[in-house]
């Protein structure tokens, strides 16, 4: 039986130790809740919850393009909303990779993302509804969509009758022996 060296084992877990440390640095620490940010078409929002009102103002959002390197040189809009959740909004944003920051009324930095506006698609056409005919199809008619009054359709059905009982009689005739 084989056993495992004690020395190797606290090797081991001096390492997983020491290691620790640097991968909790590694991972940026959040600030709060942070921000969201989503396209819809050439509109970018953004929303929060981090934000305190201070002399009725939540704080500004910036939007930078990625020449554009602080948040003074970006398209501000100053945030609106309530105690749980304030947003902004820029409208005509053309495509690109840009950058969203939030500072609040108090100075501190809500968050920070990088969002994609994608080209607008190019509108396709679609075929335009047809007015449909008010009576519907006139399936069964023959083709026919005039609308005969009740003689015309008494007399056919005369006519349609009158050619049963003849063929009737014709064939009973034609069935008798003859007699002389």
């Amino acid at each position: 039986m084989r056993n495992s060296s004690p020395v190797l084992r606290s090797g081991l877990t001096v390492a997983a130790a020491a290691s620790l440390p640097l991968a909790l640095a590694a991972v940026p620490a959040a600030a709060g809740p942070g921000i969201s940010v989503s396209t819809t078409g050439s509109t970018v929002s953004v929303t929060t919850s981090a934000c305190t009102q201070i002399s009725g103002s939540w704080g500004t959002a910036s939007l930078l393009t990625s020449s554009q390197g602080s948040f003074a040189q970006g398209r501000q809009v100053t945030l609106s909303g309530t105690s749980t959740s304030q947003s902004a909004a820029w409208s005509n944003v053309t495509s690109g990779t840009y950058t969203v920051i939030v500072i609040c009324s108090d100075g501190t930095t809500a968050g920070t993302q990088s969002v994609v506006v994608s080209p607008a698609p190019s509108p396709t056409r679609s075929p335009s509804p047809s007015a449909s005919p008010s009576r519907g199809v006139m399936g069964g008619v023959g083709g026919s969509a005039t609308d005969y009054g009740t003689v015309t359709l008494v007399a056919g059905g005369t006519l349609v009758g009158t050619g049963l009982l003849a063929t009737v009689w014709y064939l009973r005739r034609r069935n008798r022996p003859y007699r002389l």
